[in-house]
């Protein structure tokens, strides 16, 4: 009997070899997307930002993405030359994105600003709009690969592993950004983010080796040409109303998820009184079950179905969620907690589904722009949708960040004044007013409860300053300090407690009231279910498969006996 050629993808162990390979390219950018948010306090406490800054910094995101139309261009690049020079310029791009970052949030920048923006914040986000063209140029093109290698056979299970290893980045952000940044500086985390970016660029020449050896596997195959991507495809592309309905349901369903991952940290301490070094580890639930789940629903979906159904169900799940996290009255963390793990579940379920389908609804040609289409409108959202939360999170907290402000500027001037220089170098003092300042700020916004608060034009910022540099001078004087080491760790946790008490006496306003950046999420949670019923009308309609299978039944050709 003749042996057949056969092509590289029908090796299932290669063709999985290819599929983690081309995912761990995109690892670094999960990580690096929610590294700073996870750290949103210390951003505001030791740089000076507040929310305003954070929802700039968050929507740039989508800056270039979004304005200069490079998601569109990235998926016509793909289009033209290929998953392997395009994913391989990608991951160069992500790398110089956060080193600009790093850099930005590296250096003191003082009072200057740009654009009507800090210059700091400017920069840190001029960085992270670079970052978001790479990131979201190497997610088309890992999408487009997953359909080369996987058409036919488990697409779904293969989409849902690569968001299942892209998210364990999520999960380690969220779940390590603190620890880094309190243990060493706020850049920790963004120079852990450098070295795994490496290793993904790494990573990636290893899948394109592997995509050079399927061409050749299929050298002698009778693979039937594709008609040349052209631009009066994206014409076919945007008159397709069920790929409308799919596009916005990808950007309501995300909207409602991602930027909450951004803010999540952060409201876990203001409404559940988390304590901030384990505040990351309840967001990051999420990432952890949606690793585990998303593989789990796209199998389902490759051998039974459904997938329109189940990206219903997983809006449904994306209302309950932000509806009970809401409710004003409901304060326990281990609410949060359950919430967010369920939160996993309906996030599981959608991108199980949703991404799979595109392939059901576009020609395999028109793929790379489709799904860049898809890309750009999201981006709108990710653009939009942090920078309204920020908006909104300082105009109802407006005294919170000047509370903020007013200690750390406090505190510096008085341990500034205070501190042996001789004993104490610049990088010392620079240590002990940041630890001391977040220190202070979160203790008091995990314990303090006092309802009766002090507003802002009413503080006696006079009092206020001279009792923090009087609590400061009299620790300072009675310490005895035996070597440099021991005296910075002395000087931060001293200056901690009895600054607690300065604070509490003056009654500021440290805590964010998150209510109507919740309410926004559930408008979001509503809208996306309304558009995934229309997505399953529309389907019913025109007959896409949806509701089917993906795995392709083929009559058995080998003999059993071979």
């Amino acid at each position: 009997m003749t042996k057949a050629v056969k092509s590289l993808r029908e090796s299932t162990l290669v063709r999985w070899i290819a599929l983690i390979t081309a995912s761990l390219s995109i690892f670094g950018a999960y990580y690096f997307n929610y590294a700073l948010s996870a750290i949103k306090p210390m951003l505001e406490s030791i740089l000076g930002w507040n929310s305003g800054d954070f929802g700039t910094y968050t929507s740039s995101y989508g800056w270039f993405n979004v304005f200069l139309f490079m998601l569109i261009i990235s998926g016509i690049i793909l289009d033209k030359l290929g998953v392997r020079k395009t994913g391989l310029g990608a991951t160069i791009v992500m790398f110089i994105g956060t080193f600009i970052n790093y850099w930005a949030i590296s250096h003191d920048f003082g009072t200057a600003t740009f654009l009507g923006m800090k210059v700091q914040v400017f920069w840190s986000s001029f960085g992270f709009a670079i970052f978001g063209v790479g990131t979201e140029a190497i997610g088309i093109t890992i999408s487009k690969a997953v359909v080369r290698w996987f058409k036919g056979k488990e697409m779904a299970l293969a989409m849902g592993m690569q968001m299942a290893i892209a998210r364990l980045g999520t999960l380690l952000a969220l779940a390590i950004s603190i620890p880094l940044a309190k243990n060493h500086t706020v850049t920790a985390p963004i120079v852990f983010a450098l070295i795994v970016m490496l290793l993904g660029i790494a990573s990636f020449i290893t899948f394109s080796i592997l995509d050079i050896r399927l061409d050749k596997s299929e050298a002698d195959l009778k693979v039937e040409d594709e008609e040349e991507f052209q631009i009066k495809d994206i014409k076919m592309i945007v008159t397709n109303k069920g790929f409308w309905y799919i596009a916005l349901l990808c950007v309501l369903f995300y909207s409602a998820v991602f930027p909450f991952l951004f803010y999540a940290t952060d409201l876990m301490i203001n409404k559940y009184h988390v304590a901030p070094k384990l505040a990351g580890l309840i967001p990051s639930l999420l990432p952890f079950g949606t690793i585990l789940l998303t593989p789990l629903f796209g199998g389902i979906y490759d051998k039974k179905g459904k997938g329109a159904t189940i990206m219903i169900i997983g809006a449904f799940i994306l209302i309950l969620v932000h509806g009970v996290l809401a409710i004003p009255f409901l304060k326990e963390w281990w609410v949060a907690a359950v919430m967010v793990i369920i939160l996993g579940v309906g996030f599981s379920l959608v991108p199980s589904a949703m991404w799979p389908s595109v392939p059901k609804i576009i020609p395999e040609k028109q793929l790379g722009t489709a799904y860049a289409v898809i890309f750009w409108i999201q981006n709108i959202g990710l653009l939009s949708i942090p920078l309204l939360l920020g908006f909104v999170l300082k105009s109802s907290n407006p005294e919170v960040a000047p509370n903020k402000q007013l200690i750390k500027n406090s505190i510096e001037v008085a341990l500034n004044n205070n501190l042996q220089k001789n004993v104490f170098n610049e990088k010392d003092v620079k240590n002990i007013i940041e630890k001391t300042t977040s220190g202070v700020i979160d203790s008091v916004v995990q314990y303090a409860q006092y309802t009766d608060v002090t507003p802002f034009a009413n503080l006696d910022t006079v009092s206020y300053k001279k009792d923090i540099q009087a609590a400061i001078e009299n620790n300072i004087s009675s310490m005895t300090i035996e070597n440099n080491e021991q005296g910075v760790d002395k000087i931060i946790n001293t200056n901690k407690e009895s600054l607690y008490k300065v604070v509490l006496k003056y009654k500021p306003n440290l805590t964010y009231n998150y209510q109507n950046d919740l309410l926004i999420f559930v408008t979001l949670a509503l809208l996306s279910l309304i558009f995934a019923f229309l997505l399953k009308r529309e389907d019913k309609v025109k007959g896409y498969g949806l509701e089917l299978p993906n795995i392709e039944k083929k009559e058995e050709e080998t003999n059993p006996e071979e």
